[in-house]
């Protein structure tokens, strides 16, 4: 994330009570009752004027007892994210190119959360993730594991498609942040399935290729997280349906779902 560094100390009060105040929304959104003047409601924080600093590492010891939201209030928190998502600009880029936002579809309480990296050219006309080709193959995907759309929820490390399908940069991923965390922490599922590198090493903060991250399940918080390749590599590189099956096979034997072919 590019900043202006210079005279950094003439800065650091308002750093300060930046960091002071992300931690007191993500206390809130935990299930923290009291937070003096922070309203115990199902309103979700507005976004910041300036994007988080390492929301993950802020966030961290403050998952052990999620709150127990019902489907209203699920409902309710995502609506109203949903809308501080299309009203963001952080992005010039991004907000000068996008039709419009795409905010996240499926069950709230969804027990697996497929996380991709950004729309393309059809979620961007459309409003929703994986309508393309690629999604047509992450449909198919979803089938075999004898699930469907309306058992699982689908959302993008990004909500703006990046110019020419590009990768997300990294100021764009840190930007959003608090959007997908938010999310996931409203739908508190047990899986997350992230496709492809972008969202894998987004969500894990790593480095390491998608290639050493697959084949195994890794945590994030309350959740665990398979990490697999992307159904739009699939699509230029069949080979790859034998690993990315393998890989929902393990997901689907650690959710207790049995699929055809599965090893026992």
């Amino acid at each position: 994330m590019n900043r202006d560094m210079h005279d950094e100390s003439q800065h650091a009060p308002a750093r300060a009570r930046h960091i002071v105040r992300q931690r007191l929304e993500s206390l809130q959104r935990a299930g923290v009752e009291q937070l003096g003047r922070v309203s115990n409601t199902d309103l979700v924080s507005p976004p910041l004027e300036q994007p988080p600093e390492r929301t993950a590492d802020l966030l961290a010891d403050s998952t052990t007892d999620l709150p127990v939201l019902t489907l209203a209030q699920r409902q309710s928190r995502l609506s109203k994210l949903c809308e501080q998502v299309s009203a963001c600009e952080l992005c010039p880029e991004l907000v000068q190119n996008r039709t419009q936002t795409v905010f996240g579809v499926g069950n709230p309480e969804a027990r697996l959360c497929f996380f991709g990296e950004a729309p393309g050219a059809d979620e961007d006309k459309q409003g929703e993730p994986f309508v393309g080709q690629a999604g047509q193959l992450l449909n198919k995907i979803i089938e075999a594991c004898t699930l469907t759309r309306n058992d699982i929820y689908i959302l993008n490390v990004l909500k703006c498609r990046p110019p020419g399908n590009r990768n997300p940069n990294p100021e764009e991923a840190q930007n959003c942040r608090t959007f997908f965390e938010s999310q996931l922490e409203i739908i508190q599922p047990e899986f997350i399935c992230c496709l492809g590198s972008v969202a894998a090493t987004t969500l894990l903060d790593t480095k390491a290729p998608i290639g050493k991250l697959r084949g195994r399940l890794h945590s994030w918080r309350w959740a665990r997280v398979l990490a697999t390749y992307h159904p739009a590599y699939l699509l230029r590189n069949p080979a790859a349906k034998r690993d990315v099956w393998e890989d929902m096979q393990l997901l689907m034997r650690e959710m207790g779902i049995k699929v055809p072919n599965a090893k026992s």
